[in-house]
């Protein structure tokens, strides 16, 4: 099998087997793998496509995601003085294209990324080169259209989150120091998983002597998390376009059901009637938490 079947296999293993103390360790150690294939993966399409380069300006930078045609390029417009091509049809940006928003003596970088398919992470439709770019950002629009918005949510949380971007996260309190001899000691585990985990983990990173701290409750990802040290953490706002098209009772069912998979802000807009625009970037502001100096 290539890299890409073994992926597709072993979650599929790790979505077949139950969860509980005594598949702890199995489990781990599918996670384990899993991350590593994916960063085989990575590597690999790294050095075949030549991807997307973008310098950083401004005081801070942010993201646009979405599925093609959400309207990204259409609030681009309305936040920035960029030109993006805008259509009634998928995919009018094949690449991605940045503008600055100048609010309130502060300017942002934003950058409308072309529209992100389910398997981006296994390099379909680009996907890892476009969200390479957004690696360095500091903040997530995750743009949604009210025709599936769900759906969307979901598979755009699992593509991030397969390339090691954690929205609206933090990194734990976990310290992992090697050593040349001694084997494996812990000087505090704070979580519920089992040292023999921990250890069949390490094992097989190849790692036989170091000391360990956990210092809170942690999940068996976020050890791996610690191991493979590439993870980012950006703060992200969901954000459901066209609000204009649904009526009231939608609206708020919507609403609801996007707050049930997601952990942080959500906002209604409508980038072409301009609802709720001068909000959006209020909120933006308050979550990048730049400092102002006069």
């Amino acid at each position: 099998m290539n890299i890409e079947e073994q992926i597709k296999a072993i979650e599929e293993e790790i979505r077949r087997t139950q969860k509980n103390k005594a598949t702890e360790k199995h489990l781990g150690l599918l996670k384990a793998k899993l991350a590593k294939l994916r960063r085989r993966l990575y590597s690999s399409k790294s050095k075949k496509g030549s991807g997307y380069a973008i310098p950083k300006e401004g005081d801070a930078t942010v993201v646009l995601v979405g599925f093609p045609s959400v309207g990204k390029s259409t609030l681009l417009n309305a936040l920035t003085n960029a030109k993006s091509r805008t259509a009634e049809f998928s995919f009018t940006t094949i690449s991605p294209i940045p503008g600055m928003m100048k609010y309130k003596g502060i300017e942002i970088q934003l950058i409308d990324l072309p529209g992100i398919i389910e398997g981006a992470s296994l390099g379909k439709g680009r996907g890892r080169e476009i969200l390479s770019v957004a690696r360095s950002a500091e903040l997530f629009l995750i743009l949604l259209s009210p025709d599936s918005a769900v759906k969307e949510l979901s598979v755009i949380l699992k593509e991030l989150y397969s390339l090691g971007i954690r929205v609206n996260r933090k990194p734990k309190n976990i310290v992992i120091e090697k050593k040349h001899k001694g084997g494996i000691v812990f000087l505090k585990n704070k979580s519920s998983l089992s040292k023999d985990t921990i250890m069949a983990i390490l094992f097989s990173y190849g790692i036989h002597n170091a000391v360990i701290s956990i210092n809170e409750e942690v999940e068996v990802e976020e050890i791996i998390d610690t191991l493979e040290g590439n993870r980012v953490y950006p703060k992200a706002i969901v954000v459901l376009n066209k609000i204009d098209m649904l009526k009231e009772e939608e609206l708020k069912r919507l609403e609801k059901e996007i707050k049930a998979i997601f952990r942080g802000d959500v906002l209604l807009i409508s980038a072409k009637k301009n609802i709720n625009i001068e909000k959006l970037k209020e909120i933006m502001l308050s979550k990048l938490e730049l400092i102002r100096v006069f």
